[in-house]
């Protein structure tokens, strides 16, 4: 898995690519709940991702769980069919705010 990240618009936009998966989930965990609970507005892209696993589930919760103690803002955005689909059956899509491009999710935010 490979993460970028950079500051647009006042917020951080991390993206990954990659499946996260067992195998690689420790790599965003490394990153993502650390640049929540520093900056007010995360996004998260996940364009890049074909593949999300109970391991990475389990990650982007620790990142959303650190962004509401801060009362800060984690929009999660591109996420493909089939990532889309495990967040629909899990109820992932009831806990995130999810858009459709990184774009839309720093609109979101402003």
């Amino acid at each position: 898995m490979q993460i970028t990240e950079e500051t647009r618009d006042g917020a951080v936009v991390v993206s990954a690519s990659g499946r996260l998966d067992s195998n690689t989930a420790a790599a965003l965990e490394a990153v993502l709940p650390a640049r929540v609970e520093a900056n007010a507005a995360t996004v998260l892209s996940l364009a890049d991702v074909p593949y999300v696993s109970s391991a990475g589930l389990r990650v982007l919760l620790i990142g959303a769980k650190a962004a509401r103690a801060k009362g800060h803002r984690l929009v999660l955005a591109g996420l493909s069919d089939s990532v889309r689909e495990v967040f629909d059956v899990s109820g992932f899509t009831a806990i995130f705010a999810i858009e459709p491009d990184v774009e839309s999710a720093l609109a979101s935010l402003g």
